[in-house]
């Protein structure tokens, strides 16, 4: 029987089009996809998957993440917990919810979300709409093959105020300024921790195992309360 499930056949044309991992990602691009045909398959695929999708007016790339990708960004979020606790901010995940405005025709699944300085204004919420809700204060990608899709854009379109970017050795923080996003050493969300040191806690896990990692950047972290107290 033929099927004429357009977002099942974009499913079938991206497994034929697989290319070789890289590091830590499988990527497929495809061309030409229509928003409804974008919206249609996050119906079809629903919300219980590992792949994540992201559409830029035409362009769809479907991002499988590998075994590295996924222990970066698990060993990422244990981080920002750390930090929203020791500096006391309330905080809401967002996890990979899908980030995507009709009226721009973008969508976005990062490896993960946090409401951080709108965390009031969501806190009760099942369910998040853009534009008529604000975004994530702070996304976080992974991306050990950079994404043929212009995060920087997509993100700053829909006024995400904090960018994170892991690449498995160098973490750069974006800050969005005036609709742009300007590179910055430290997050200004997680003042006085010097966030750029974080890339050295990661690197302990494969050396001393996630547990010791957690525990060393939790200690360095609160060292970093005391000295500017």
């Amino acid at each position: 029987m033929v099927c004429s499930n357009p977002a099942v056949l974009v499913l079938e044309k991206s497994m034929t089009a697989i290319v070789a991992p890289v590091a830590g990602e499988q990527r497929i691009l495809l061309h030409k996809v229509s928003w409804q045909l974008f919206e249609a398959l996050l119906e079809e695929l629903g919300d219980n998957r590992s792949i994540r999708l992201t559409y830029a007016r035409g362009t769809l790339e479907i991002m499988s993440p590998l075994m590295a990708h996924e222990n970066s960004k698990r060993l990422l979020e244990k981080f920002i917990d750390i930090l929203v606790e020791e500096l006391e901010l309330n905080v809401k995940s967002s996890g990979s919810m899908t980030c995507k405005r009709d009226d721009l025709e973008q969508g976005a699944e990062p490896d993960s979300g946090f409401y951080i300085a709108n965390e009031s204004r969501v806190r009760s919420k099942s369910r998040i709409e853009l534009p008529l809700d604000p975004p994530p204060d702070l996304v976080v990608e992974v991306e050990y093959s950079r994404s043929a899709v212009d995060k920087l854009k997509l993100y700053a379109a829909m006024e995400v105020p904090e960018f994170w970017r892991y690449d498995g050795e160098s973490l750069r923080i974006f800050r969005l300024e005036a609709g742009e996003y300007a590179l910055v050493e430290n997050s200004p969300t997680f003042a006085p921790v010097l966030t750029s040191e974080i890339p050295r806690f990661l690197a302990l896990s494969p050396q001393s195992g996630e547990t010791a990692a957690v525990r060393s950047f939790r200690d360095w972290v609160r060292q970093m309360k005391m000295r500017r107290i």
